[in-house]
């Protein structure tokens, strides 16, 4: 198996602009997106623009960008859907469970009680994801 940064994986394809995301958030560095086959309303994840295959591979400049990103989503995710918690989720390498090789972080909304839903079970409604990233957006703009 390569371990070399891929560019046709599915994040780059969306990073190019190639495959269609209900973006959240962007700015030099990073991007952020909703995940289309959500554990909760308002799985968001959060990738950097520049290409490494997971954390083990980043540059350290990277890694400081796009956990500032995280950051700056999770706040946002948690007042966006008035969650007990949020969960930051990262994978590296198949034997952990990654299954994209771009490097990117999952910023899921927890609340106090309720089991998380499985990760793939279903594609989300179109509809329901640009409404839930509107969400996510006014709790960024309201954050300023």
């Amino acid at each position: 198996m390569s371990t070399a940064y891929d560019p046709s994986n599915v994040f780059g394809k969306i990073l190019r602009g190639e495959l269609p995301s209900q973006k959240v958030y962007e700015d030099d560095a990073t991007v952020a997106i909703m995940d289309i086959m959500p554990t909760a309303d308002g799985h968001t994840l959060v990738l950097p623009k520049a290409p490494s295959r997971n954390l083990l591979d980043a540059e350290p400049a990277t890694l400081a960008r796009v956990i500032a990103t995280t950051q700056k989503l999770a706040l946002a995710v948690k007042d966006a859907f008035g969650s007990d918690g949020v969960a930051i989720y990262q994978f590296n390498e198949p034997a952990a469970g990654q299954t994209v090789y771009h490097l990117h972080f999952h910023v899921v909304p927890r609340f106090d009680g309720v089991p998380q839903g499985p990760h793939g079970a279903k594609m989300e409604d179109p509809a329901v994801l640009a409404a839930n990233a509107e969400k996510i957006r006014a709790a960024l703009a309201k954050r300023g």
